[in-house]
């Protein structure tokens, strides 16, 4: 029987670099209109990023990268942010 992970798959990338690739809980994206939040399983969706910091939560530690824009694509437990 297999156990599916409760874990999602997370990377920021720039033009310039790779900035995290990793898994995650829970990730905090700074939208256009405020803060929201991506837990395990979310609908596939696609949003426009402002400029603050995104929370990556895995198993309560928690990450901070800050970016200055960009875009996320949520699919499939899968989450890519091509951030400024």
């Amino acid at each position: 029987m297999r156990v599916e992970s409760l874990k999602m798959k997370i990377e920021i990338i720039t033009p310039e670099k790779r900035l995290f690739e990793g898994e995650a809980d829970l990730v905090q994206l700074p939208g256009i209109d405020g803060l929201f939040e991506i837990l395990n399983n979310h609908a596939p969706m696609i949003s426009a990023l402002g400029k603050g910091k995104v929370k990556i939560g895995n198993n309560n530690e928690f990450n901070f990268i800050e970016i200055n824009g960009g875009v996320v694509e949520v699919l499939n437990n899968k989450i890519l942010v091509l951030a400024e």
